[in-house]
């Protein structure tokens, strides 16, 4: 229909204000002094954490947001999509009790597209041969990634946890076209739930430095036929309440139900930093 294809799943590509997509996110349970230095017959009953990240990620599927609309290619880099971002938010919230553990992982981007292409909703009237036609295409989307499981490794250098959960998926567009003082509005939404499996493993390189990875797969043609993501990062320390995470995240999802098509891969840079309280 439009690049407004585009912009369903590219409002990911900006610097957003802040895992996994889940699956995971920049935020390493690794960072925290409790997996790093102490037993867990030493630690709090509750360990919570809290990271804000961006991800400056890029795109490129297939996209058919709109039943009527064609399936269009996508392959735009984080540079690209940058100007059609109205805003672009990605948080994390980690924590664990004894030998288990909860992730929570959400991901919100609010994007315009100016310059569409494809099949645009009519207008009132004929338009006579010639008229240029301006489109513009509002599009939110919405993902959220809940997982809870348990520590099954738990050593002051390394840790494993087993998890499971679900992923969330909204997505919603608004095209509106306009011509010789004529306008119509068309919108759409669609969403989906994924099952999905992971496992996140850390490990403690000195008292301040550790790595993390995190990876889970699902979908199994629940919500989407597949979706999974990977994410790994160093964490750096700086107090027993502050650290900050560096690494790269994937997530794929292929969707492909009522006419829609969300078949993505999104991918990019991911800066975290972690309050733990």
């Amino acid at each position: 229909m439009n690049r407004f294809a585009v912009a369903v799943g590219v409002a990911l590509c900006v610097p957003h204000a802040a895992s996994a997509g889940d699956g995971a996110p920049a935020t390493p349970d690794a960072a925290t002094p409790d997996a790093a230095t102490r037993s867990a017959a030493d630690q709090p009953a509750w360990a919570l954490q809290v990271t804000p990240y961006v991800w400056a990620t890029g795109i490129s599927g297939r996209l058919s947001p709109f039943r009527r609309a064609p399936t269009v290619s996508v392959d735009r880099s984080f540079t690209e999509g940058l100007d059609d971002v109205n805003f672009a938010g990605f948080a994390n919230l980690w924590a664990r009790r004894d030998r288990f553990v909860f992730s929570g992982d959400i991901m919100y981007t609010s994007t315009t597209d100016d310059d569409p292409f494809g099949n645009l909703p009519p207008l009132p009237a004929p338009v006579p041969p010639g008229t240029k036609i301006k489109g513009h295409v509002d599009t939110k989307q919405l993902m959220a990634t809940l997982q809870g499981g348990y520590r099954v490794v738990d050593t002051p250098a390394f840790t494993l946890d087993a998890l499971g959960g679900v992923r969330f998926w909204h997505i919603y567009n608004e095209v509106k076209v306009s011509a010789l003082g004529m306008s119509r509005a068309y919108d759409e939404s669609f969403g989906w739930v994924d099952p999905v499996i992971g496992a996140r493993a850390f490990v403690g390189l000195t008292d301040e430095l550790s790595i993390q990875a995190q990876a889970d797969i699902g979908g199994f043609g629940a919500g989407s036929d597949l979706t999974w993501s990977a994410l790994a990062t160093a964490n750096y320390t700086f107090t027993d309440s502050l650290s900050v995470s560096a690494g790269y995240k994937v997530l794929d999802v292929d969707y492909e139900k009522g006419g829609r098509v969300y078949d993505n891969r999104l991918s990019g840079p991911v800066l975290g930093l972690t309050y733990r309280f």
